[in-house]
């Protein structure tokens, strides 16, 4: 196109006519055959996770991830097979406010696992995952230590969904990881809220990591989190920090004797460590050994594992029967008009959900 700067009663201007499109870096690009890797059978993911294969096992958590009808069909007969082989971990949960070390805390704790011969996974329940579409885990440099080992199986949360859809795939990463051979599981949750609740109903363990020196120690976490708890650590007890650190133990000491006792009958243990200098790790890995070895010996540890189990297939029939009825085309169009007709006061919120949940019942009556 001819630019009219270049006429002639624009003396002394002239416009260059540019340089053209350029081919691509590789002319043969779009005519090289795109390589797909080939599906794994069911017994191919199982054969692979019982060997402890890393690729295969993240392969298989991505299955378990997927959303697609056959992807979790595959996964869940996958899951099926390997159920023989887990159970056989420590499950800990872990959990505390913002800032309060958290990643450095796992790093160390994980190192320790890994020189007692144990080898370790970190998942993680990521609540924002749903809004942000992130991953909490998604940069490992959090944990440079841990992340260069082996031994060591770091994985993030689904990027989305429900936090009931991302508990219930972290649920079961646990027993793939299992299967593969990890004897210690470690389930991060950040924030604050329902992702603690489920990741109690996960773990076999409770640990809350709290801060010192921020002055509202006892106001910083939520009673229900510390009724979880089977533990307590201050983090951070170095240097100027250690007076400020033991009045906090002491006031955490203080406020769990107000606590009903645990369904465990486990006192509650309140701990001061340093993550980042490595101070008081064995005490901290030492109490939790010493809680293992109380609830196996009371059988609590197994009654929990069972009250888990039915919790989690409750929770999977809650979650498949509400997807159910959202997911119904002829359920939403109902919705619509019945929540105009409540707007509009011209019919109650019970008699319009009565309504809609008995168009539902005759409606599955009539497919079935």
């Amino acid at each position: 196109m001819e630019h009219p700067e270049n006429d002639k009663e624009y003396k002394g201007l002239q416009v260059n006519g540019g340089v053209g499109s350029q081919p691509t870096v590789n002319p043969y690009r779009k005519s090289m055959p795109h390589h797909r890797r080939r599906q794994l059978t069911a017994g191919e993911y199982v054969e692979g996770i019982l060997k402890g294969d890393v690729s295969v096992l993240g392969r298989a958590v991505t299955l378990v991830e997927s959303t697609a009808d056959e992807h979790q069909a595959l996964a869940q007969e996958v899951i099926e097979k390997c159920l023989p082989y887990s159970g056989k971990s420590k499950r800990i949960g872990i959990t505390g406010v913002p800032g309060a070390g958290k990643s450095t805390s796992i790093d160390v704790f994980g190192l320790h696992v890994l020189r007692q011969g144990g080898k370790l996974a970190v998942l993680a329940i990521d609540p924002s995952s749903e809004r942000t579409k992130g991953s909490i885990l998604g940069d490992k440099t959090r944990m440079e230590k841990l992340s260069q080992q082996k031994d060591a199986f770091i994985r993030p949360s689904p990027s989305a969904g429900s936090l009931g859809g991302v508990a219930r795939k972290t649920r079961e990463t646990i027993v793939l990881c299992e299967a593969a051979g990890y004897d210690n599981i470690f389930v991060e949750t950040v924030g604050v809220g329902q992702s603690e609740t489920a990741v109690h109903s996960m773990v076999d363990f409770f640990l809350l990591i709290q801060l010192a020196g921020t002055g509202d120690e006892l106001q910083g976490i939520k009673r229900g989190i510390m009724e979880m708890a089977d533990c307590i650590v201050i983090n951070k007890c170095d240097g100027d920090n250690v007076d400020r650190a033991k009045l906090a133990a002491a006031q955490f000491r203080n406020a769990l004797h107000l606590f009903p006792p645990t369904p465990s009958k486990w006192v509650p243990e309140v701990i001061t460590y340093s993550g980042y200098y490595e101070l008081g790790i064995d005490e901290v890995w030492g109490m939790i050994d010493r809680y293992f070895d109380y609830v196996k010996k009371t059988g609590y540890f197994e009654t929990k594992r069972n009250q888990q189990a039915k919790y989690w297939m409750i929770e999977t029939i809650n979650e498949h029967l509400r997807n159910n009825f959202y997911h119904t085309p002829e359920v939403r169009a109902l919705l619509e008009q019945k929540e105009m007709r409540v707007l509009n006061n011209e019919q109650s919120s019970f008699t319009a959900a009565k309504d809609v949940l008995d168009f539902y019942f005759d409606h599955m009556r009539a497919k079935g």
